[in-house]
C-alpha cells in the first residue's frame, strides 16, 4: 500500500479540502494517508469524515510555512533539524522511509527549498524542476521547468529532459517519449544562446530529441516532453491557463448577452465549454512533481479544493507504484557515464 503524506496545512483554505480530499483519496486508490499539520486543527473535520476501514493517521507539525517565508529566514526553517513546520515534517517521513511521497498545496518556494535540504538532489542532478501536464492536440505533455528555475545553464536542461522523458514513460505511460527544447523557431540554430548550446547535449544523449519546438508544436502534441528554463515555463502556463479562461469567459459572456437563438445554441455547446473547461483545469492533475530531488515531492495550486487533492494523491501514488524515482536515479546515474 503506497503510503501518502498530505500537508494539511497547504491549501489557502486549510485544513478542510486538504482533509476530504485526502479521505477521499484513501477510499478510492486505497492510500495510507497521513495527515501532517496542527492535530487540532485537523482532527475536527476528519471527524466529519467516513474513515471507516481507511488507513489514515496524524502526524502533528504545530507550524506552517506560509508565501510570507522567503530568503534567509526560510532556508533557516526548511534546513534546520528542529523545524515543525507540516513540510519540514511530512518530508522527513519521505526521508525516513516512513512514507512514499509528500503532497502539498502550499508555497511552491517554500516547498522546493525544503525538498532540497531535507531530502536532497538525485546524485547528478544540480536543480530539480517542476513538471506540470500541459493538454496538447493529441493528449498531454510534460513542461519542465515552470518556476523554480528561471536562470539555468545548458546542462541542467538535460537533466530536465532526462527526468521528464523517464517520468512520461513511467507515470504517463508514453512509450519512447518524444522530447524538444521550447525555441522561438524550429530549425535547428534558432532560439539564445541557452538553448543552442543545450542543443549538441541533447542530441549526444539517449534521448528520443525532436530538435526545437514553439508552443504551437507544444500545444499540437508534437512532443511529450518540452523542456525549458523556468522563466519561460512560467510565463508560458500562465499564459494558457490565461487564454484558457478568456476563451471560455468570452463564449459565456456572448451567449448570456445573445439573443433567443443565441441562448438556445449556448445550451447545445454547454457541454463542450465543460470539456474544455475540464481540460485546461489543473485541478484534473492535482499536482506537478518536483523532478530532481532524491525523494516523491508533488506540489498542487493554493486554490485546490477537495478534488484536486485527491487527485494529487492519485499521481503521488502512480508515482509510487511505478517506483519511478528509482527508474530516474538509473537514467542520471547512466548519463554521468558519457
Amino acid at each position: 500500500m503506497a503510503r501518502i503524506v498530505v500537508d494539511a496545512m497547504g491549501s489557502d483554505e486549510h485544513p478542510a479540502p486538504d482533509v476530504e480530499g485526502g479521505v477521499q483519496a484513501a477510499r478510492e486508490y486505497g492510500a495510507e494517508i497521513i495527515f501532517v499539520g496542527d492535530e487540532a486543527k485537523i482532527k475536527p473535520v476528519l471527524e466529519k469524515q467516513n474513515t471507516q476501514g481507511l488507513s489514515i493517521r496524524i502526524v502533528h507539525a504545530p507550524e506552517m510555512l506560509t508565501m510570507e517565508d522567503k530568503g534567509e529566514a526560510l532556508v533557516l526553517k526548511a534546513r534546520s533539524r528542529e523545524s515543525r513546520n507540516s513540510m519540514a515534517v511530512g518530508m522527513d517521513l519521505v526521508k525516513n522511509g516512513e512514507a512514499d511521497a509528500f503532497v502539498t498545496a502550499g508555497n511552491t518556494g517554500a516547498g522546493m527549498v525544503t525538498a532540497l535540504f531535507r531530502l536532497g538532489r538525485i546524485r547528478g542532478v544540480d536543480r530539480p524542476g517542476l513538471a506540470p501536464i500541459f493538454p496538447t492536440a493529441t493528449g498531454s505533455c510534460i513542461v519542465l521547468d515552470i518556476g523554480a528555475n528561471p536562470d539555468c545553464k545548458p546542462e541542467n536542461l538535460l537533466q530536465f529532459g532526462i527526468l521528464g522523458s523517464i517520468y512520461a514513460e513511467k507515470v504517463r505511460g508514453v512509450k519512447n517519449p518524444k522530447v524538444g527544447l521550447v525555441s522561438n523557431g524550429e530549425e535547428e540554430g534558432k532560439g539564445n544562446e541557452l538553448v543552442r548550446a543545450a542543443t549538441p547535449l541533447f542530441k549526444a544523449a539517449r534521448l528520443n530529441y525532436f530538435g526545437n519546438v514553439e508552443g504551437k508544436e507544444v500545444i499540437g502534441g508534437s512532443v511529450d516532453v518540452a523542456v525549458t528554463d523556468g522563466f519561460t515555463g512560467n510565463v508560458m502556463l500562465k499564459t494558457a491557463e490565461a487564454v484558457a479562461k478568456l476563451i471560455v469567459d468570452f463564449v459565456r459572456s456572448a451567449i448570456k448577452n445573445g439573443n433567443l437563438a443565441t441562448k438556445i445554441g449556448g445550451l447545445l455547446v454547454k457541454p463542450a465549454l465543460g470539456s474544455l473547461k475540464k481540460l485546461m483545469d489543473p485541478a484534473e492533475q492535482g499536482a506537478a512533481p518536483m523532478l530532481g530531488v532524491n525523494g516523491l515531492v508533488f506540489i498542487g495550486h493554493g486554490r485546490s479544493d477537495a478534488y484536486a487533492i485527491k487527485n494529487a494523491v492519485r499521481v503521488a501514488k502512480e508515482a509510487v507504484d511505478v517506483k519511478v524515482l528509482d527508474a530516474m536515479k538509473t537514467a542520471i546515474e547512466e548519463s554521468l557515464k558519457k
